[in-house]
């Protein structure tokens, strides 16, 4: 039986969370301090009790609206997902957690990792908006930047954003990502058409 009660916040932007049980924070907390941290939170694997939080940050509708079409995922699929996590070359998924009550609070995902041009995209989310807005994406940004150009031997990351979510875009460009152009009308989201601008960051020991 899980050891977490379950909360559901409701009205406009609903997101699910989790209420963590003293042991699910303990091993958090653990797995957190032998982890890649800085500024507040740690990029860390994944463990059992945070899976029922990966699928809800996944199929949050709302939080779609701001960073990808929504699709939901059904719990099959998703399974099938994460057997396959381990046996991925190409990508490598990390939970954010805050250090400070330990918990996790989000996900860091770097998918298409191309050794030969030594490149890979970056996604990542914030799961509840309580979490947003104080720092912990970028910390995590870092965090995933520094693990990209000292452990995968990256020269370059990438990623792409909406052009309306104006707080990613100042938040991708604190941590070190420049704009490279934008697509027009590429994207269609909430009934609507929606540019999408593409950012990079490029291993600042190899720059120029």
């Amino acid at each position: 039986m899980r050891r977490e009660t379950a909360g559901v916040r409701t009205g406009s932007g609903m997101n699910a969370h989790f209420t963590p049980s003293a042991a699910d924070e303990g091993a958090s907390r653990a797995i957190a301090q032998v982890s890649h941290k800085g500024g507040g939170v740690a990029i860390s694997p994944a463990l059992p009790d945070d899976i029922g939080k990966l699928f809800l940050w996944l199929n949050d509708a709302q939080a779609a609206l701001e960073d990808m079409p929504y699709r939901p995922v059904d719990c099959l699929v998703f399974k099938d997902w994460m057997d396959q996590q381990a046996k991925q070359n190409g990508q490598v998924l990390f939970i954010v957690r805050t250090l400070q009550p330990s918990h996790a609070i989000g996900f860091v995902l770097f998918k298409s990792v191309n050794p030969i041009f030594r490149a890979a995209e970056l996604g990542i989310r914030i799961g509840d908006e309580a979490d947003r807005g104080k720092g912990h994406g970028r910390a995590a940004l870092e965090l995933a930047l520094q693990y990209a150009w000292d452990t995968l031997n990256l020269k370059r990351v990438w990623l792409t954003v909406f052009a309306s979510n104006t707080r990613a875009i100042a938040a991708y460009a604190r941590a070190g990502f420049q704009q490279e152009g934008v697509m027009r009308q590429a994207a269609f989201i909430g009934g609507k058409w929606m540019d999408v601008v593409m950012m990079a960051a490029l291993n600042p020991r190899e720059a120029g």
